[in-house]
């Protein structure tokens, strides 16, 4: 059979999973299910040789930690499907896998609720200031300022979608109004949702705290750009836990050096890891993560079984989820 028709059924298979870092995958149901019928190995940490991963016939690609170039396709002859989770395939050339006929298998197995509960970690961290009156108390202060809480204010959400949506259900519990702004939302997929449309420009002028949960596109590149950032309020506060090339990184850590708005937390940047003498580092109003958002327990169970489903699905014969390159 073809590689896009999938092995045979009872047709050996040999499955790595890459980039394991947190060395979570082992006991999540999906890979247990795997090993029933394939053989599965997890590399915990980044693999220093190609030779290492030549003879498998899958390969799951853990987030974007490993690019697949056309160069790295063409020294994996055995390869005939890599799973991927979530919507996009940014780190994989896609046309130099068709070449080679290699299937990207979208295994999303729903979306990433994770990242949702972090965004209000991240407006309660930065609203309540409790990471500064941490540190001040270790250093030996005692510092009571006056925070501002969720409740009554207005959370503007760019990017409705299926983590927008989760965002704006919690926002309702704690009795906030929610507005929402997407390129393709209506007014009643924004009412469903427990929120209500607004233009781009509008959403930013009215918002105590605005939240960005946009794909990154063509589109969406600096999307909230140096004119939209002058649009927020002096008291308003940005979240980025979407892509970090949709705000213009320059113009924001301005308007936060100048006080023109209250605060960024999790500032996503464009430079990973940041640099030490980065000028973020030194802003107070800023609360700097790295990617904490998706690396959870549920998340890894979660993209688990949808690899597992994806994979036994293919080496079943049926036709799976993927992605499609637009060359």
């Amino acid at each position: 059979m073809s590689r896009q028709s999938g092995l045979r059924w009872g047709d050996f298979m040999r499955v790595a999973f890459l980039d394991d870092f947190h060395n979570a995958y082992e006991e999540t149901a999906g890979v247990r299910r795997l090993r029933d019928s394939v053989e599965v190995r997890i590399f915990t940490k980044p693999v220093e040789s190609v030779a290492l991963l030549q003879g498998f016939d899958a390969l799951v690609a853990t987030r974007e930690r490993t690019r697949f170039t056309a160069e790295l396709l063409d020294q994996l002859p055995d390869v005939r499907i890599i799973a991927r989770r979530v919507n996009h395939a940014y780190h994989i050339d896609l046309p130099a896998a068709e070449r080679r006929g290699i299937i990207i298998g979208k295994a999303t197995g729903g979306f990433c609720t994770a990242a949702g509960e972090f965004t209000f970690g991240l407006m309660m961290a930065a609203m309540r200031q409790i990471p500064n009156v941490d540190q001040a108390i270790k250093n030996g202060g005692w510092p009571t300022p006056m925070t501002r809480v969720l409740r009554g204010k207005t959370l503007g959400i760019v990017g409705l979608g299926n983590i927008g949506r989760y965002v704006a259900r919690i926002a309702n519990a704690f009795d906030m109004k929610v507005l929402a702004w997407g390129t393709r939302l209506t007014a009643d997929a924004a009412a469903a949702a427990g929120a209500e449309r607004y233009e781009l420009d509008d959403l930013l002028s009215a918002s105590d705290v605005v939240s960005i949960h946009a794909t990154l596109s063509p589109q969406s590149r600096g999307l909230i750009d140096e004119r939209r950032i002058a649009l927020l309020k002096p008291s308003a506060y940005l979240i980025n836990t979407a892509r970090g090339p949709i705000v213009d990184e320059a113009a924001l850590y301005s308007s936060l050096r100048d006080g023109r708005i209250a605060g960024a937390p999790a500032l996503t940047s464009s430079t990973k890891p940041l640099p030490v003498d980065h000028p973020l580092r030194k802003l107070q109003n800023v609360v700097l993560t790295s990617h904490l958002g998706w690396p959870t327990d549920e998340m890894y169970g979660q993209f688990a079984d949808a690899v597992a489903d994806v994979l036994l699905a293919y080496r079943g014969g049926q036709e799976v989820p993927r992605f499609i390159s637009e060359h």
